[in-house]
């Protein structure tokens, strides 16, 4: 067990010294914005009675790797399986630079190897939440404090 700021975190993330799944590697590029423990406090009690979303990231094979896509991106689908019971499977033969060509209303994880994401947002946040930095986990640019 270790206690590390989100920038400490994803350098060992990238070192290859620990690992994450993708979504919480989401969630530690939201807590790069934020400086404190303090504002961290501030956002979370000034946002706390407004609400949460449901999400299940649904995976979209590439030929190159694979996204986690997620409510909001224009490739969501509009049921998603919640409970794993459809086993649906969303694939295709196109690299994943074609796929993030494509569109422009973006809400993913691109994974192209296990210690290599890249978080994409171009959708505003809903109940008044905050989305991640859009940072790829070989970048060195974080400015948190937490």
């Amino acid at each position: 067990l270790q206690w590390s700021s989100p920038p400490e975190a994803i350098e060992r993330f990238k070192s290859q010294k620990i690992w994450f799944p993708p979504p919480q590697f989401y969630e530690i590029c939201r807590l790069l914005y934020f400086p404190s423990l303090c504002e961290l406090h501030k956002f979370s009690s000034d946002r706390a009675l407004e609400g949460c979303e449901r999400w299940m990231p649904v995976v979209l094979n590439a030929s190159d790797g694979y996204m986690q896509i997620l409510p909001g991106d224009h490739l969501y689908p509009e049921d998603p399986d919640y409970t794993g019971e459809k086993k649906i499977i969303m694939s295709t033969d196109k690299k994943i630079e074609e796929l993030m060509k494509e569109g422009h209303v973006f809400h993913r994880i691109v994974i192209q190897n296990t210690n290599n994401f890249v978080v994409y947002v171009t959708i505003q946040a809903k109940y008044k939440h905050i989305n991640p930095l859009m940072i790829d986990s070989t970048s060195s640019d974080y400015n948190s404090k937490l």
